[in-house]
């Protein structure tokens, strides 16, 4: 308004312009100083980087992208720890196993006599288990390992029961297969041969009688194609069905046997979800269990 008609107006605007200036940025730096400590001092540890204190659209959302970031972390932390321990779990458990098959083959090569049939008989206990080992290890890089392709169900069970032939002949286990020659699944074919022997081997290992029967059987439901495995044993408690599942957990049937590492059906399970297929367990104790194995992408001959 005074139209600069001489310096002592320039130099008064200048003055107010530059106090103005510093007071709105030093008014801004106190507001968001929490914001640029957060930014710029090195974190001693993840929770040091989350803003808590922000101003402002643009720190807000770079405050909620921490947070995220946060959460994420916190995640792929908990799986791996669960993992790493999971597998020290079994690990420790497995070599407390496996103690007792080298200890009965020390005191038979003792023996004057050798007694070779029960040397092969702890020899394949120490195969099962380091099978297990494998699978067991497999399952951490399961996406590298899978390869889905169309299986001929009927062609795979039998194959799966004559791998175990010895096994069931040994505990007098008959088994008795009923699927269709035309059932197709796409599936894994080594990991479900994988979840047929788990069946198959909990099928026998809790059926304690000679004579009994393990019925392998498939049909085309509404849904797909159902497997089912069901065996004449001793049943699953109703307190352990929820938690048979469960790594480790080897329930009141376990602590019969002595031999159960509780990774059986943990495996089976863990396969079938990463597979896509359903699975459910029932069991009425004193009669039997049975594991249901659902196909939806299963096909056979009488499809259009």
């Amino acid at each position: 308004m005074d139209g600069f008609r001489n310096y002592d107006t320039a130099i008064y605007a200048i003055i107010i312009s530059f106090i103005l200036t510093m007071g709105f940025l030093s008014a801004k730096f106190i507001m968001r100083r929490y914001f640029y400590k957060a930014i710029t001092v090195k974190p001693k540890k993840m929770e040091d980087a989350l803003i808590r204190h922000t101003q402002g659209p643009e720190h807000i959302r770079t405050a909620v992208f921490t947070r995220s970031l946060y959460r994420i972390y916190q995640d792929e932390v908990q799986t791996l720890y669960s993992a790493q321990n999971r597998q020290l779990q079994f690990m420790n458990h497995w070599v407390h196993q496996m103690k007792t098959p080298i200890s009965v083959i020390n005191l038979l090569l003792q023996e004057e006599d050798l007694d070779r049939e029960s040397i092969a008989e702890e020899i394949e206990r120490i195969k099962s288990g380091l099978d297990t080992v494998l699978v067991n290890a497999s399952l951490e890089t399961f996406e590298r390992d899978m390869r889905i392709e169309r299986v001929v169900l009927k062609k795979l069970v039998q194959e799966v029961v004559n791998s175990n032939k010895k096994l069931l002949i040994t505990n007098g286990v008959f088994p008795v297969v009923s699927v269709e020659e035309d059932f197709i699944v796409a599936t894994d074919e080594k990991w479900l041969r994988i979840v047929l022997e788990q069946f198959i081997t909990n099928a026998v290992k809790y059926t304690f009688e000679k004579g009994k029967k393990v019925y392998l059987t498939a049909e085309r439901t509404g849904k797909g194609i159902v497997l089912t495995v069901r065996d004449e044993g001793i049943g699953i408690r109703p307190s352990d069905l929820k938690r048979v599942r469960n790594a480790f957990f080897t329930g009141e049937n376990g602590r019969l046997t002595g031999e159960s590492t509780g990774m059986g059906l943990y495996i089976a399970s863990e396969v079938c979800r990463k597979l896509g297929h359903g699975l459910d367990i029932d069991s009425e104790l004193g009669v039997g269990t049975t594991a249901t194995v659902l196909f939806e992408n299963g096909e056979s001959g009488g499809d259009e």
